[in-house]
């Protein structure tokens, strides 16, 4: 899975930010480097008898975000508001954390937002053990107020950030063309865990750029989005095609400054 993400970012997420220079998606060293460090907990649930698949796992994480900045508690007054504003300041870094059984529960009564993407047609919800939680093979994720970097939940600190990965039994199907595709990089190789962070990246470069009434039709809709690896033929006309795009600070697994998502929303294509 993956450890700290920052995103980077090059097109029209830059004008959001303010100042391209003191973006909060660049991978070069800037102010925001000075200001206290914040990270958005993310946690998937990974059952031994029933993992979900790769592309269920970063559709939910894109989603969890996309929740997590529109919840009513993130933004104005609300009890979440000031951290998501610190956060949103600094850098922003996105953690990705397994869980399973007795810890998932543990993790779930902390403050946060679970985000279950949708059953895979024909699955039916399976039971653990007799004993245990009954839970669907698909990925759950649940997203947390951002938390000082050096200041963890005990509950979340202990969970592992490595050592799980996730697959697709088959090749995801092609993407409808009104639904918000968040386009993978096929030249840069990612675990699960980091893809999902990266995932969740262009999910918020996306959401800071629609307008308010997209984003209320979007979050009226569910958040409904995709994520797919790009065609190599496809990719370099989406990295210069104006839509937003995450580049990778290149703090863990790969190079700084790598083209990793692109983010297209139909809204952005206007």
């Amino acid at each position: 899975m993956s450890i700290d993400d920052t995103a980077g970012a090059a097109g029209p997420a830059d004008n959001h930010a303010g100042d391209p220079a003191d973006s909060p998606f660049r991978h070069e060293q800037t102010a925001r480097d000075e200001a206290p460090q914040f990270v958005l907990p993310l946690v998937v649930r990974i059952e031994k008898a029933a993992p979900p698949t790769r592309t269920d796992a970063l559709e939910a994480a894109a989603r969890a975000v996309l929740v997590m900045l529109a919840d009513e508690r993130s933004t104005g007054d609300g009890e979440w508001a000031l951290a998501m504003r610190e956060w949103q300041d600094a850098r922003i870094r996105k953690v990705v954390r397994r869980a399973r059984g007795a810890e998932w529960r543990k993790a779930s009564l902390l403050p946060g937002i679970t985000v279950g993407g949708p059953a895979p047609e024909g699955v039916a919800e399976v039971p653990v053990a007799a004993e245990g939680p009954v839970f669907a093979p698909y990925a759950e994720v649940r997203v947390f107020p951002p938390v000082p970097l050096d200041g963890w939940p005990k509950e979340l600190a202990k969970l592992q950030v490595s050592g799980t990965d996730l697959d697709d039994p088959a090749d995801p199907p092609a993407a409808g063309p009104a639904t918000p595709v968040l386009w993978l990089s096929p030249d840069v190789a990612m675990s699960a865990g980091k893809a999902m962070a990266q995932a969740g990246h262009g999910a918020q470069l996306a959401w800071w750029e629609l307008s308010e009434t997209d984003r209320k039709a979007w979050r009226e809709a569910g958040f409904p989005l995709s994520v797919r690896t790009a065609d190599p033929a496809d990719w370099r006309q989406l990295i210069s095609g104006g839509l937003p795009l995450v580049r990778d600070a290149g703090f863990t697994e790969i190079a700084p400054g790598s083209c990793t998502v692109v983010a297209d929303h139909p809204a952005l294509r206007r």
